[in-house]
């Protein structure tokens, strides 16, 4: 599968295992294993010696990799991301990657919090722009629950670099009350390479429940998606983040949940919110969604192999056949 890889979010139970004393877990090797073509990993060093070995394991492979590495949030930090880009493009990266934002409708308390951030996220980018134009690689920067889909494509398209795309989630933006299909279609003309996933939704007293499940198992689009993708680029990476963990709550129904949302700065309009519940509502899970409380490390980590191997399986017979 030379356009599926692997992203490390998505296999948390392996490494909280390496964490905890357990057996070091080579990521890279592990994808390969799996048959992943991609790989999005990080530079364990930038010392020239040791890029050149993990350039030369990469090729061995025939893999390609997408860097995760540190923004700069000040001028005093550009040099230094100047020298993780330019070790990132000697080790062979196609492009590299960035989740610059927690999940908003937990992170702040007030549309105040939420535009300081989001000026701290512009002015992190206008730093990054002039290197990753430097050293010709592109940066996609993921939907990681922090703006609706056409904010970040509004900030996109002021930036108007070639160099900063979109590392598009598949689900992550369902959290902020959109359609899958909306913000594949404001975030498509940027999007440079992606977090392939499955989700499934149920009501719970506050709102619904978020869930990452096996590729085929959620309501997702996956066909439809994947081939607007290719369509776009015929060598789109598509790294699986099949995270393993109880569903998350999207408190929908409380106060907080709104109080970064402005009809001015940050619309949110009753049709989306209306959309989104019926969405939870037409597609309840035909099992219960996957949780890991209660379970031992070795129940968490069985759970996890098997929600991978289910995916990979899907991808093999319906997504890439």
């Amino acid at each position: 599968m030379p356009n599926m890889g692997g992203a490390p979010a998505g296999f948390p139970m392996h490494s909280r295992a390496a964490r905890g004393g357990g057996p070091p877990f080579d990521f890279v090797d592990y994808c390969h294993r799996l048959g992943f073509g991609v790989v999005e990993t990080r530079l364990a060093s930038s010392a020239p010696e040791e890029v050149k070995k993990f350039r030369d394991r990469i090729e061995t492979f025939h893999m390609r990799v997408i860097m995760d590495l540190p923004l700069p949030r000040a001028e005093s930090d550009v040099p230094a991301f100047d020298a993780a880009v330019k070790a990132a493009k000697e080790s062979g990266a196609i492009s590299l990657h960035t989740a610059m934002t927690q999940r908003r409708y937990e992170q702040f308390d007030t549309l105040d919090a939420f535009k300081k951030d989001f000026e701290r996220c512009q002015k992190t980018i206008a730093l990054s722009e002039p290197v990753l134009r430097k050293y010709r690689i592109r940066l996609g920067m993921e939907n990681h629950k922090g703006w609706r889909s056409a904010e970040q494509a509004a900030w996109l398209k002021r930036v108007s670099s070639e160099w900063v795309g979109v590392h598009l989630d598949f689900g992550n933006n369902v959290s902020l009350c959109e359609d899958p299909a909306e913000t594949l279609r404001n975030l498509l003309p940027y999007v440079v390479a992606s977090h392939i996933k499955d989700m499934a939704v149920e009501p719970y007293e506050d709102g619904f429940l978020l869930s990452e499940v096996p590729l085929g198992e959620g309501f997702l689009d996956l066909k439809g998606m994947v081939a607007a993708l290719q369509k776009k680029d015929a060598n789109m990476p598509f790294d699986l983040e099949m995270i393993t963990r109880d569903p998350l709550k999207i408190p929908v129904f409380t106060d907080k949940y709104w109080v970064t949302f402005d009809d001015q700065y940050s619309p949110l309009p009753g049709r989306d919110l209306a959309r989104v519940l019926e969405i939870v509502h037409k597609n309840r899970p035909k099992t219960p969604l996957p949780r890991t409380t209660g379970m031992s490390p070795e129940a968490q980590m069985q759970l996890e192999d098997e929600n991978v191997r289910k995916s990979i399986e899907y991808a093999r017979q319906k997504l890439w056949s």
